[in-house]
């Protein structure tokens, strides 16, 4: 999580909030960014068919650093940015966003070059690099270690790196290396080094522990006011966005190239993450039950996660 999402006061995100702009100007596009990564993919139809249209503005942005405040400054209307995030900007801009749909499950995963790890208790005792400290990597993989009897500060070591290249670098520098990876750069990995292995799937483990909830990565996020002012034009956007994820899923081929075509990910790559990507479209009551069982753990595990508490139900937009 970034620090200087964390920081934001609730007076200034208020402020933001009101000054970005409420009005959708007849003619104007609405303003869509989402995180180089899974939930980019999932609306790369959208995005390929909107093209002659002009209904959106895409933005695909590679740090969730940029992401955010161009949300809270009204300067986007819609944004895809990982679920934990979605509650913090909830509770430090006293509701001014809402929750439209989970459109990404777990997609982390332990790699090792080695075969030293074939469930959660041989990662005892074991160093772990990762990237994602402070967000949902961290939370999820403390989650799974502790519930498996691992205390994650004493059984384990856990070296934070800060991008996912510098944990693939550690990766293959020494026989043995273990890393938690997401998708796609577990199959970048698996494609530029050999002895790889995927040991773990983390979305997986979670759900053999039994709790009611799932793993989730990301959702889309819609300004409140933007959607009080135009309900219309987000079930449209929901419309488009659940029928692209269902033709990213279906079409694996052709979903890559137009990947690669927008520089989410190279081609190669998306044609062998996406299966494994857990791209989904989950909106309504469904995605309550998931999303707020998910923030239940965190809240559990560190409160800052999401943002010192639960949101409220005004957070899960309803058509």
């Amino acid at each position: 999580m970034s620090k200087l999402i964390l920081k934001l006061t609730s007076v200034f995100c208020v402020l933001a909030m009101a000054l970005g702009g409420l009005a959708l100007a007849e003619g104007d596009a609405m303003r869509v960014v989402a995180l180089k990564g899974p939930t980019a993919m999932g609306l790369v139809k959208l995005m390929e068919d909107d093209k002659e249209a002009g209904a959106y503005k895409f933005d695909i942005i590679a740090a969730v650093d940029e992401v955010a405040p161009l949300l809270v400054k009204g300067e986007a209307d819609v944004a895809c940015v990982p679920a934990n995030l979605a509650s913090v900007l909830y509770n430090n801009t006293e509701g001014a966003v809402q929750v439209l749909a989970v459109n990404t499950l777990g997609v982390l995963y332990i790699v090792e070059s080695g075969e030293s790890v074939q469930s959660v208790a041989d990662l005892k005792g074991k160093t772990i690099f990762a990237s994602g400290k402070g967000a949902t990597p961290e939370y999820a993989l403390n989650f799974i270690l502790s519930q498996n009897g691992i205390d994650p500060e004493k059984d384990v070591t856990i070296e934070w790196k800060s991008e996912h290249a510098e944990c693939l670098g550690a990766l293959t520098a020494e026989a043995g290396a273990i890393a938690m990876l997401p998708q796609p750069f577990v199959t970048t990995a698996l494609m530029k080094a050999e002895g790889l292995r995927v040991a773990l799937d983390l979305n997986a483990e979670w759900d053999k522990l039994g709790v009611e909830s799932s793993l989730l990565t990301g959702v889309a996020v819609v300004r409140k006011a933007f959607a009080e002012e135009h309900p219309d034009a987000v079930n449209a956007f929901l419309d488009g966005y659940k029928a692209s994820v269902e033709w990213v899923n279906a079409n694996t081929a052709e979903a890559a190239a137009l990947i690669g075509g927008l520089d989410i990910v190279p081609e190669a790559v998306a044609a062998k993450a996406l299966p494994a990507c857990n791209i989904t479209f989950i909106e309504g009551e469904e995605m309550k039950a998931k999303l707020s069982g998910y923030l239940g753990v965190l809240l559990d595990a560190n409160p800052k996660a999401v943002g010192g508490k639960l949101p409220e139900d005004d957070f899960y937009y309803n058509r």
